[in-house]
């Protein structure tokens, strides 16, 4: 579904669902309070999640959790149907790219007050606020950044690169000799995630959003095409079609999960994931530079935030939930990095030796980089549609059914209509 229809269609669904009961209610003859808490991602996040819920569980046992679980392609759909019928779950996941749309539609309650967030990154906390309301409190924080399989690398005879000075071209070529290599491996998959696009700008000196307009050029953005051209030209990647198959079916079987590939632009709290997933160790490594640019145009990024409901009949009891999962240490125990590295600092210092040593990974890389990151506020409403939108104008430069410049125009053109407000 295109997410500009997604509220539209959701009102039209609500109209037809039972009339639900208030957010969280109890059942029969039940004495507990009963919390729905919404999120997405994969099996193994699923599973982590469903342990930390019965860990809160018995810490609260007057409280009780329902996982209202979705995949990522179809979750803010079901939300926006839930919302639209008045049956929001008490505490919903959002990214932020989600959060300006959901508190501009008055579907959040403001969390001043209502959640400790003296040890928190403040910095990161900030980008929870819309308006000066902090409707959103971060989970984690990652970064997207490029990460390679260092044995599939040697195999070809290349070299991890030295990443504070490596360019896209450097990217291109390492990619192609991967390939050329032989042996059955690809050298990189490419993706049209919004934060690439993003970083990509920033290197040459432009915002992703500069307010509610994209700033953005085309010139920028026939560049970035540029390189997912080169990659196909130069069989350092599949062919679009097949580049487009992998993209949709997520991290756990791109190439680099299933050994079938070098590198792959990913968020940093996706190394866990894809290293169990292949079996091998991985390397995160600084994202390529446009050449000549000054700033890398990497990013900190909470992971997802928690918000509740503003329909929430247990405000106070989603609130501690929330307390949980990103004051309390033992929750931090089960996550780890699913959700991204602990924005607490005491909880960081707490579980910092029981991470496994990918997770110390991550944290050194996000140690090491983290002075050369630039801070992040929500986007406008509107850029949930965004991935969606520049999928679209990507695939159709990418499989020739239209010019780099026409399909730049019709990105700025949808992109600039999505955020107008």
């Amino acid at each position: 579904m295109k997410p500009r229809k997604m509220w539209t269609v959701a009102l039209l669904s609500a109209t037809v669902m039972t009339a639900a009961a208030g957010c969280g209610g109890g059942k029969a003859g039940d004495d507990k309070v009963h919390l729905r808490f919404s999120y997405w991602g994969s099996d193994s996040r699923q599973k982590l999640t469903e342990q930390v819920i019965k860990k809160f569980e018995e810490k609260n046992p007057t409280i009780d959790v329902e996982g209202d679980f979705s995949n990522w392609e179809s979750y803010y759909e079901k939300l926006a149907t839930k919302v639209a019928a008045n049956d929001a779950p008490d505490v919903i996941s959002i990214e932020i790219r989600g959060l300006s749309e959901y508190a501009g539609r008055s579907a959040l309650a403001d969390l001043s007050g209502k959640v400790p967030t003296a040890d928190l990154d403040q910095q990161v906390l900030t980008s929870g606020q819309i308006d000066g309301k902090q409707y959103a409190i971060p989970t984690g924080v990652n970064t997207f950044s490029m990460l390679v399989n260092s044995a599939a690398l040697e195999k070809a005879k290349q070299k991890v690169p030295d990443d504070k000075s490596w360019t896209w071209d450097d990217w291109v070529n390492m990619a192609k000799q991967v390939t050329v290599a032989g042996g059955g491996l690809v050298g990189a998959e490419y993706n049209y995630n919004p934060a690439w696009l993003q970083i990509f700008a920033a290197q040459r000196g432009e915002k992703f959003y500069d307010g509610n307009k994209i700033g953005i050029t085309a010139d920028t953005l026939k560049a970035w095409w540029a390189i997912h051209q080169q990659l196909i030209q130069t069989k350092g990647a599949r062919d679009a079609a097949k580049s487009a198959e992998l993209i949709s079916l997520g991290p756990e079987q791109s190439l680099l999960a299933t050994n079938a590939g070098a590198m792959g632009m990913w968020w940093s709290n996706q190394l866990n994931a894809l290293s169990k997933a292949s079996g091998q160790e991985m390397t995160l490594l600084r994202m390529p530079k446009a050449q000549g640019a000054t700033t890398g145009g990497m990013f900190l990024q909470p992971a997802m935030f928690y918000t509740t409901s503003a329909k929430s009949e247990h405000a106070t009891e989603a609130g501690k939930f929330i307390d949980f999962m990103v004051n309390d240490p033992d929750a931090a125990s089960i996550l780890l990095s699913d959700r991204g590295l602990p924005t607490n600092t005491k909880v960081l210092a707490a579980v910092k030796g029981k991470l496994p040593p990918v997770d110390q990974k991550t944290l050194t890389f996000i140690g090491d980089v983290k002075s050369e990151l630039s801070p992040i506020s929500a986007p406008p409403k509107g850029a949930l549609q965004m991935e969606d939108i520049l999928k679209r104008s990507s695939e159709e430069v990418l499989f020739g059914k239209t010019t780099p410049d026409a399909g730049a125009q019709k990105f700025l053109t949808e992109a600039n209509a999505a955020i107008a407000g």
